[in-house]
């Protein structure tokens, strides 16, 4: 599968602009982390995270795998087993993904959390 980004125009900030333009958005984040467990189905992924729908789990699925990030694999069953795990492209996010997990963290779950008196 081709690329889904041709081409990136630089500027200072390009690196960041192209990272985040492959993992940014609500659900790309949260899909890699939880790939970094191992292999997943469709419908484990759908469980572990309710408020996504088919749709857009489909179209994010298919976005990581276009950029290289996620490998799909589809086996010749019926019915069809389709499962999805990290490209070694994809496994060399985990420490950001990780990182980004430990300031949420610290920085917003924290400060949700109501301060005892």
């Amino acid at each position: 599968m081709a690329p889904r980004h041709s081409r990136i125009d630089c500027s200072p900030g390009c690196p960041v602009e192209a990272a985040l333009g492959l993992i940014g958005g609500k659900w790309k984040g949260i899909l890699l982390y939880h790939l970094f467990e191992g292999t997943l189905r469709f419908n484990a992924i759908r469980k572990r995270l309710p408020g996504l729908t088919q749709r857009m789990l489909t179209a994010q699925l298919r976005e990581l795998e276009a950029d290289g990030l996620i490998v799909r694999t589809v086996f010749a069953e019926v019915p069809p087993r389709v499962e999805y795990s990290l490209s070694p492209k994809g496994r060399t996010l985990e420490p950001v993904i990780m990182a980004l997990k430990a300031w949420g963290d610290e920085h917003v779950l924290k400060e949700a959390q109501p301060q005892a008196a």
